[in-house]
């Protein structure tokens, strides 16, 4: 089953991270993804730029509304997401808490079953 593992952080830590700092984070998940990765079982995995680079359209009353900046104002944002291909929920779980051993400071990661309603046309 197809699982999103999205990944929730302080954003003003996270950018604030020295190149050093970065790169080390990096390695560690890296290390993390690996097994899924070569097992052919992790799909895309993306980090989101800060909210301040959003663009929120919502629907207003007459046509929708284009705004800067993210819908919510929370301390925590989406940063990211992974897709796995995994059996079972406890396996999303077990490699969500492996990258949050290696993933300094507060974070969280909510795990979803994720369905695939078209697969698009983009080729990576």
């Amino acid at each position: 089953m197809l699982y999103a593992v999205l990944c929730y952080a302080h954003e003003e830590t996270v950018f604030a991270w020295s190149r050093e700092e970065e790169a080390s984070v990096m390695e560690r998940l890296y290390a993390v993804q690996e097994p899924l990765a070569k097992a052919g079982k992790l799909g895309p995995v993306g980090r989101l730029m800060p909210t301040t680079t959003a663009t929120t359209v919502r629907k207003g009353s007459q046509e929708p509304l284009v705004l800067d900046g993210p819908f919510a104002e929370t301390k925590e944002v989406l940063l990211g997401f992974y897709t796995v291909d995994v059996e079972t929920l406890d396996a999303a779980v077990a490699f969500a808490k492996e990258l949050s051993a290696v993933n300094p400071g507060s974070s969280s990661y909510e795990i979803r079953p994720f369905h695939v309603f078209h697969a698009g046309y983009l080729k990576t």
